[in-house]
C-alpha cells in the first residue's frame, strides 16, 4: 500500500475491517444471476431498481460541498427515472452524512457497501485512501469520490473525475506566472491540510516550484483551524509574492480576509475544495473578489454554455430555495459518469460490479458539455489534467466567472507522481 492517513483514519479502518471481518461475507461478482431478460445482476440490483450509495458531507467541513452534490445527484435520478431509468431499472439513491467524520464515513461505507451496486460520491480523500484497499480486494464496486488526490489514481475502481490536487495546483501555479503575478526567484506559500489532499497539492507546488525557479513556503493546518491570522503573518513576514491554499472554505475566507485586513496585498489561488459562494455574503467577500482564483475541471455553474445553464435552470427549478455553486456541476458530472457506466454494461447484459468496472474502462470523452473532456479508458491517470481558472463574482449566478479557460501547463503534462 502507499502511504496513507494515520491517526483517527486509521484506527477507523482497525474498528471497521475488524466489523467487516466478522460478517463472513464472502464477494464474488460471478455469482450474479441473470434476470428473465438475461441480463446478469448482483450487489445493489433487482428487477426493478439499482440502488447506488452517496458517502456525504453535510454538517461538516464542506456542508455546502456536499449539499450541493447529492441534490444534484438526486435530480439526476429522479430525470433518469422520468426517462424510464436504465436498463428497465429505476435509480434509487441511499444517502449517509458522515459530517467529516473519519469514523462515521468508514462506518458508513461497511454499513452501505453490502447493499449498493457502487457509489456515486464519497468526500473526503482520507477517508476514501482508508478503505482504497478493500474496495480493490475484496469490494470491487464503482467509487466515484468528490476528491482529487492522487493517491486514489491508480485503482480500477476508485475513479478520480478530473485533475487531480496535484496536477490542478501547478495549473493554477502556471496562470500566475502567465500573469506576471510571480517570477522565477520568488518565494511563494502554501496552506494546506494535513493529510491526503493538502499533502498532494503541496507535492504539486514543490514539482512546479522546482520548474521554475521558485521557493516554496509551508503552513500545514488542520481542518479544525479555522483562524488563518498566524499564517497570514508567518508568510507576509517570510516575504511571499502568491499563496495556494489546498483547505476549505472556512480557511480559504478567513487567510484572505485576514491578508487583505493587514495590508498583505498578493494574488491567492484555491485548489477547487477551497471555495464556497456563500464566503460572498461574509466580511472577506469583497477581498475574496479583489485578488483569489479558483482552479476545477469543470466550467461553473454560472457559465453561459449550454450545459451549465441546462443544469442550472433544472436545479434551481428543483431546489429554488437553495443557491448555486459548482458541487452541483461536480455532483451531476459524476452521477452522469456512473449512468453511462450502467448504460454500457446493460447493452453487455452485466449489471453486476464487474461489468461496470469493465463498462467504467470504455469511457473517454465524457463530460465536454461542462467544459473538459473525461477518458476513464485509463486507471493510471486523472480523468483530466486540464483546469479551469475561474474568479469569485457576486454578480454571477454561482459567484464564479471563468479567467482562464480548461488548459494544462506543460509542468502538469509531464508530472508524474512519486509512488
Amino acid at each position: 500500500m502507499k502511504p496513507r492517513v494515520v491517526g483517527a483514519v486509521a484506527a477507523a479502518l482497525t474498528l471497521t475491517l475488524a466489523l467487516a471481518g466478522c460478517s463472513g461475507k464472502a464477494k464474488s461478482s460471478d455469482d450474479g444471476a441473470a434476470d428473465k431478460s438475461g441480463v446478469k445482476t448482483g450487489e445493489g440490483v433487482t428487477d426493478s431498481k439499482i440502488t447506488l450509495g452517496a458517502l456525504t458531507d453535510m454538517t461538516g467541513v464542506y456542508a455546502s460541498l456536499g449539499k450541493s452534490v447529492t441534490q444534484a445527484q438526486q435530480l439526476w435520478a429522479e430525470e433518469t427515472n422520468r426517462a424510464g431509468g436504465i436498463c428497465g431499472r429505476q435509480i434509487e439513491l441511499t444517502v449517509r452524512d458522515h459530517g467529516y467524520d473519519p469514523q462515521k464515513a468508514i462506518g458508513a461505507y461497511t454499513e452501505l457497501e453490502p447493499d449498493v451496486l457502487g457509489f456515486t460520491q464519497f468526500i473526503g480523500s482520507p477517508f476514501v485512501s482508508a478503505v482504497e484497499s478493500r474496495i480493490d480486494g475484496q469490494d470491487k464496486g464503482i467509487v466515484l469520490p468528490q476528491a482529487w488526490s492522487a493517491n486514489l489514481v491508480g485503482s480500477k475502481y476508485v475513479r478520480v473525475i478530473g485533475a487531480t490536487y496535484d496536477v490542478e495546483t501547478i495549473n493554477l501555479i502556471d496562470f500566475l506566472l502567465d500573469e506576471k503575478r510571480i517570477a522565477e526567484g520568488d518565494k511563494i506559500g502554501h496552506v494546506y491540510f494535513e493529510g491526503d489532499y493538502g499533502e498532494n497539492a503541496l507535492a504539486g507546488s514543490k514539482h512546479a516550484a522546482k520548474e521554475a525557479g521558485l521557493t516554496v513556503v509551508e503552513q500545514k493546518i488542520k481542518p479544525t483551524d479555522n483562524d488563518m491570522t498566524a499564517q497570514v503573518s508567518a508568510l507576509k513576514q517570510a516575504g511571499v509574492k502568491a499563496v495556494i491554499v489546498s483547505a476549505g472554505p472556512r480557511q480559504a475566507a478567513s487567510l484572505v480576509g485576514v491578508a487583505a485586513a493587514t495590508g498583505f496585498a498578493v494574488p491567492v489561488v484555491g485548489n477547487n475544495s477551497a471555495y464556497a459562494p456563500q464566503l460572498l455574503a461574509t466580511q472577506a467577500g469583497a477581498a475574496l473578489q479583489k485578488d483569489y482564483y479558483i482552479g476545477a475541471s469543470t466550467l461553473p455553474i454560472g457559465d453561459a454554455g449550454a450545459g451549465p445553464a441546462k443544469l442550472a435552470k433544472a436545479y434551481g427549478a428543483k431546489y429554488p430555495k437553495d443557491g448555486l455553486d459548482n458541487g452541483v456541476i461536480a455532483g451531476y458530472n459524476a452521477a452522469s459518469v456512473f449512468g453511462e457506466a450502467l448504460k454500457k454494461a446493460c447493452e453487455s447484459k452485466d449489471l453486476t460490479r464487474e461489468g461496470v468496472d469493465k463498462a467504467l474502462l470504455t469511457i473517454k470523452d465524457f463530460g465536454a458539455d461542462f467544459g473538459i473532456s473525461h477518458d476513464f479508458t485509463d486507471p493510471s491517470a486523472p480523468s483530466t489534467r486540464q483546469t479551469v481558472v475561474m474568479k469569485p463574482d457576486a454578480k454571477t449566478p454561482g459567484g464564479l466567472k471563468v479567467v482562464r479557460p480548461a488548459e494544462v501547463a506543460p509542468a502538469a503534462e509531464s508530472f508524474a507522481p512519486a509512488s
